[in-house]
Formats: C-alpha cells, structure tokens, sequence
C-alpha cells in the first residue's frame, strides 16, 4: 500500500521533511517514501495534502496497568509490601482492553512504555508496546525495555505510613546500593544460588538493561547519577522537574530524561518548579529529552497537545515533534524500529490534518504495524 499526496515529517532530522511525497508499506513495514508523485502499483491512499507523521510514543506511563475508571479493582502499580520488588514485570499487569489504548491509537499515539509506579526504590521492569491489540504478547516492542527506580517523596510516603524502611532519602539510596552490591556480587559468581531480586537486577549490574529513575527534585537527580556512577548504571532520569535549575550539570553528564507531567497541578512539594519552560532549557543545554504525560496523572491522548505548550513556552518547533517521536525511541533504545519514517521501520504512522500539537487539529487515520486502526 501507498500513501500518496502527503507532507512527510520523517524526523531523521530537521532537513527531513518532504513537502508532497509519498511512503510505501508492506508486512507491516515501511517499503520506501519519495517525494512528488508516486508512479508505482498497488492500492494508494490519497493523503489529500495532510502531514504523514511517524507515530508517538512516549516513554514513561501506566497505561492499562492503572486502569480507567477504576481504583483498587484495577490499579496494580505499585506492590507496596517489599521496597524492593525489581522481578515484577510490567506485561504482567497491562491491560490492553483498558478504553484508553483506543483513546491514545485514535490521537496518534502508537508506542509506549509502560509499567510499576514510583513507591518502591526499586519497583520492576517496564515493557515497550505498541498501542494496538488484544493480548500483550503480541503488542511487545522490546520487554523488559527499563528498570524502574524511585528517588524523593513517594518511598518515604508509603513506608512512613507503614513504619518501615524507607522513611528518609538516606534509606531509599542505601535500600539501591545493597540490592545493587547484592546483585553485583551475585552475576559475579559461576553457580550462585538462585535469588530472585539479584536475578533481575542482574542486567541492570551488567549494562544489558537500563534504569528508569523517577527524580523531581534536583537533589534527588543528582543522587541518582550518584548512584549510577558506582554501579556504573546506564540510566535515564525520568520527570526531571527541577532539570531546568541544572541543566548544564545535566547535560555535562551526558543525561537522558523524560520530562512531565505538566498538565497537572503542584499535588506535592517536590513539584513546587513544575513548568512547561522544563522541556525547552534542557533541550537547549543539550539533554536528550523526550516528553511524558505519565498516564494517567494526564491521559495519553494528550501526549501531543502537552508537545505544544512546551513549544509554546520556547521549545523549538522540531524539537517539540521529537520530543514524542525519534527522542522517545532513542532514549528507549528502540530506534531501529519506531520514531521516525524510515525504509525497514515499523508501518506506524498517522495522517493528521492541521499541526498535531494544537488542540484544533484532527487526526485522520492511523496505522500501527501497517494495519489502519482509525
């Protein structure tokens, strides 16, 4: 199948875009995309002069793990009886019959990553899927794709209700490094006796799997380079609220983040410097950023529409698009199959009339694997 007459946003950089082309796909992969008319077979899709663009994604959510309209019955995002629980994995807990799947696949949104909330200091692994699909399985881009870690407020909240460790930040980084050191030492033996915890941390010693760390607060983001630099952790720092108060430290660091949520209200202290002006200073300092919503403190399909008030409060215009396209998918490490419109990529795109970052725009079609969801 063709998609013709279309302006092409391919986002393999700012020189990318194709203002009349079209993009051939076949077995749920992109084929080829040319500019000007398209002079081949098969079926085509007349774009009528809309955008093409690749499909968004973001990296940090709880999609159909906390699902809509539910509150215990359906939230199983945080296993609050053990601080440190890295064998849980997210796949186990999605639902993908969760109406807000279709909500997000019908804004464009194609690819998220998605798992345990942040009460642990270590709470499991996360999965990258896609946004389309019955079962699970068969939605899986990369799994496990991260480990989540969990700095600040929300470990000294649900263990100071229970009275146990953590209650302090002193504990929730030493609570790390002994699971760390324990792991450390455990994939460092031949015929280790099997430990469940050291098992699963056991990629994260190694390199093999990266660590998603939950930190808003700039004191609790330099603790967690702290503790990835002694381990030796590759890592990503995910909400970075208070990023732009350091932004140069951040980006001599070489530091990855996912920014947001920020259409949302301050509901705690650590996020008294939440601001959409977050995004744009990282980005210029030179921080790879990518930006979340972290569904379902803002719903998913919003994903774009928070795009466009960072572009609003000075992000650059592409910037802001690959912030939810090529960013995401880098920072995931699933580049070579989302984020941007490229032969032997994954078919996920969308056909939108108007700027997909403002509000009036409309989202005409949607295909993710090659099939047209919408």
């Amino acid at each position: 199948m063709t998609i013709t007459n279309v302006k092409i946003y391919a986002m393999e950089g700012e020189e990318s875009i194709i203002n009349r082309g079209w993009l051939s796909f076949e077995n749920g992969k992109i084929t080829a995309l040319g500019e000007g008319d398209y002079t081949g077979g098969g079926e085509v899709v007349d774009g009528n002069g809309a955008g093409l663009y690749p499909g968004f994604i973001d990296g940090h959510s709880h999609i159909g793990v906390i699902e809509d309209g539910l509150v215990f019955e359906g939230s199983d995002v945080n296993e609050m009886t053990d601080p440190i629980t890295p064998f849980l994995r997210g796949i186990d807990s999605i639902n993908p019959m969760d109406r807000c799947f279709e909500e997000a696949y019908n804004a464009g949104v194609t690819c998220v990553a998605a798992g345990p909330g942040s009460a642990n200091p270590i709470g499991g692994q996360f999965a990258a899927v896609k946004t389309y699909g019955r079962r699970v399985d068969d939605m899986i881009v990369k799994a496990p794709v991260s480990m989540k870690f969990a700095m600040g407020e929300n470990p000294k909240r649900v263990y100071h209700g229970k009275s146990r460790t953590p209650e302090t930040r002193m504990a929730t980084a030493a609570l790390i490094r002994e699971a760390l050191i324990k792991a450390k030492k455990y994939s460092e033996k031949e015929a280790p006796e099997f430990d469940f915890k050291c098992e699963a941390l056991t990629p994260v010693v190694k390199g093999e799997l990266t660590a998603h760390i939950h930190a808003h607060r700039a004191d609790d983001i330099f603790t967690a380079i702290r503790i990835s630099r002694e381990f030796g952790l590759r890592y990503v720092i995910v909400h970075c609220t208070e990023g732009h108060l350091i932004a140069d430290a951040l980006a001599a660091e070489g530091v990855r983040a996912f920014v947001g949520p920020n259409l949302s209200d301050r509901s705690k202290p650590e996020l008294k410097n939440s601001t959409f002006e977050n995004a744009c200073i990282l980005d210029a300092a030179g921080v790879l950023i990518g930006i979340t919503v972290d569904h379902p403190v803002t719903p998913l399909n919003y994903l774009p529409i928070c795009a466009g008030l960072a572009r609003k409060q000075g992000l650059k215009p592409y910037s802001a698009l690959a912030a939810i396209t090529i960013n995401p998918a880098k920072i995931l490490e699933i580049d070579d199959r989302v984020g941007s419109l490229k032969p032997g990529k994954d078919a996920d795109f969308s056909l939108i009339s108007g700027d997909p970052l403002e509000v009036s725009s409309k989202v005409e079609k949607v295909w993710i694997n090659g099939r047209e969801v919408k």
